[in-house]
């Protein structure tokens, strides 16, 4: 790889990837940009000679994106599984008072250590590098969802879900942060929505497993809730001991690469978003300085909002679906085709969000999907019919909009030290709201959950009145910048500023 430098005196302000390119998907790797950084704006990129861009941005695809999502899947599986491990018994086995709230405050007591760890863990991700510090994860993670089955009271299950939470902590911000840093962000939005689709093709192999796990009821003298925790967990821990040899680390350790693709990765990143500072370490200093950026406190309130709804339908859409009328069986096989559902459209909406190059609609329209299938069961209508459909609107609307959300703003950050920081903020305070999603769906309000429709509704409108406020604002400073002169940073300078740098162009 080579760089062919036209030092100009002067910027135009809407041309990053400049040069002609070859191997790029779309045919000319180096259309101007004006989402692009100034400072590469006059660089031409050439793929090592032996590859071509697609061919090698399929090798990281198919190298990255598999052991992510299949992480994030255990993940989100063994989180959420509990729903499914209701419909079998473990109310009643473990002595849990018909009508109380002590099933919510279960899954109240795993967003607690969720939270409190999520920018420490991702502190730690870029110490340990990732395929230690997410394989350690994963594998406890596993372990104790292995315990969760084999708990006698109330306390154990208490204790189990406290520790599954911080044992996951790691998992979605890790992930997110290690994906922002392969691709650049106009390609960006379908690689996270694949990986964070997953959650979607956890939420319906959750109910087809534990469809077929339930018909063990009895195996052993252990009831069928316990082999659902048993055998998700020691599918977990096995796993992650493979993903301790797989999992990539980021583009500058990837020895999987060759040396040469290893910097033509790293330089085409650098093109599109500027130098990442992997070298430095992340200070107390650095912390508090990215929380003096307000459109780091808007992006969590962004995620905050979707939180509620998308939790409250993992945790409590069996139950919901119970109310329907089917047995335990046909309850868990028709969890399965809403999620199914929100899967495909996802991958749509990712598509068209990156063949345009743009964020903003694609938060919104998923959105109002959202709502208005939250909006046909807060009606308390009788249509069972109807009020099933609802649910396909709830999942493609919210599963949708979530990754949408998360890939625009973690790839508006820029650098090691910010990103680490925003995006563990981000999922980290958003995951606030999956304490308030625990206690939304209160068995008392069974079977219209008026109150937990009618808060899903309202934190999903503040999830879209953020999203506005955010765009509003990152098309403003874009406007101002433009009329910015480069008064000549450094590059250590425009390392350290990252996105606050004026050359920085946001992506809308």
């Amino acid at each position: 790889m080579r760089f062919s430098p036209e030092h100009k005196k002067e910027h135009n302000s809407s041309s990053p990837d400049s040069g002609s390119g070859r191997g790029h998907p779309d045919g000319d790797f180096h259309n101007r940009d004006p989402l692009r950084s100034h400072e590469y704006e006059d660089e031409q990129l050439i793929v090592p000679s032996h590859t071509t861009e697609r061919r090698l941005m399929t090798k990281i695809d198919l190298r990255l994106l598999p052991c992510l999502s299949i992480l994030y899947f255990f993940a989100f599986l063994d989180r959420t599984n509990i729903a499914n491990a209701i419909i079998f018994g473990l109310r009643e086995d473990l002595g849990i008072a018909p009508g109380s709230t002590q099933y919510n405050t279960a899954l109240t007591i795993f967003f607690v250590p969720y939270i409190l760890f999520e920018i420490p863990s991702n502190i730690i991700l870029k110490k340990l590098k990732p395929h230690v510090w997410l394989s350690i994860c994963m594998f406890f993670f596993g372990l104790v969802t292995v315990c969760q089955g084999l708990v006698r009271n109330y306390s154990g299950l208490l204790a189990t879900r406290f520790f599954l939470g911080l044992a996951e902590t790691g998992m979605f911000p890790g992930c997110f942060y290690l994906i922002g840093m392969w691709y650049k962000r106009a390609e960006a939005q379908k690689r996270y929505s694949f990986f964070f689709s997953s959650t979607s093709l956890a939420g319906a192999f959750g109910g087809l497993l534990a469809s077929a796990i339930g018909k063990m009821d009895g195996l052993r003298g252990y009831h069928g809730w316990r082999w659902i925790f048993i055998l998700e967990g020691t599918l977990t821990c096995v796993t992650a001991i493979l993903f301790w040899f797989l999992l990539p680390d980021f583009p500058e350790d990837a020895r999987w690469l060759k040396e040469d693709e290893r910097a033509y990765v790293k330089a085409r990143l650098e093109v599109d978003q500027g130098k990442s500072g992997l070298d430095r370490a992340i200070t107390f200093k650095d912390v508090v300085n990215v929380f003096k950026d307000y459109k780091i406190i808007v992006g969590g309130f962004m995620y905050f909002g979707l939180i509620v709804p998308a939790y409250g339908y993992a945790y409590f859409a069996p139950s919901i679906i119970r109310t329907y009328g089917y047995s335990p069986i046909q309850t868990q096989l028709h969890s399965v085709p809403p999620w199914a559902t929100a899967f495909g459209f996802s991958m749509l909406v990712a598509w068209a969000s990156d063949r345009m190059r743009h964020r903003f609609l694609f938060t919104l329209v998923p959105i109002a999907i959202g709502i208005a299938g939250f909006a046909i069961l807060l009606t308390g209508t009788r249509n069972l019919d109807l009020r099933y459909a609802a649910l396909f609107l709830v999942t493609s609307g919210v599963y949708s909009a979530m990754p949408v959300i998360v890939c625009w703003f973690n790839l508006n950050i820029g650098g090691h030290h910010r990103r680490s920081v925003g995006s563990a903020w981000q999922i980290g305070f958003g995951n606030i709201g999956g304490i308030i999603a625990t206690f939304a769906f209160l068995q008392r309000d069974a079977p219209l959950y008026k109150p937990g429709f009618a808060i899903c509704i309202g934190f999903i409108c503040l999830s879209a009145a953020s999203c506005t406020v955010y765009f509003i604002s990152v098309w403003g400073q874009n406007k101002q910048r433009a009329k910015s002169i480069d008064m000549g940073l450094t590059d250590y300078e425009r390392t350290e500023l990252g996105d606050e740098a004026v050359t920085y162009r946001y992506q809308l």
